[in-house]
């Protein structure tokens, strides 16, 4: 999915190019630049425990500094020591349900800087 351009007032994302009438013309994609991914132990992660409708708990991980690549092997990671589900979404890891304690723990042994964040 783009990212739409709300000042447009289409649904078009903002660098979509619709035409041109010049026969030479070539479009130079910017590429995003990928962050180099920081070592473990500078990275600094923070661990929330949110509560989501139903009174279900999740606990999300978030601070990562580095590749998308590299944040989804974290949350497998995390997934597969905790037992349970969950997702890689807008940069964060968010586990199904309460395992602040556990991911903490998993953190730090693994080497990164991690702690418990919220209430």
């Amino acid at each position: 999915m783009s990212k739409k351009d709300p000042s447009t007032g289409s649904g078009r994302a903002k660098k979509d190019i619709v035409y041109s009438t010049n026969p030479d013309f070539q479009f130079n994609y910017e590429e995003e630049e990928a962050n180099e991914t920081l070592a473990p132990n500078q990275q600094q992660l923070k661990v929330y425990l949110d509560r989501l409708g139903g009174g279900k708990m999740l606990s999300r991980v978030n601070g990562f500094i580095g590749k998308q690549e590299d944040l989804e092997a974290l949350g497998k990671l995390l997934k597969q020591k905790c037992g349970v589900g969950g997702t890689v979404k807008d940069g964060e890891i968010l586990i199904q349900g309460e395992h602040r304690d556990k991911i903490v723990d998993i953190l730090t042994k693994a080497g990164y800087k991690a702690k418990k964040a919220g209430g």
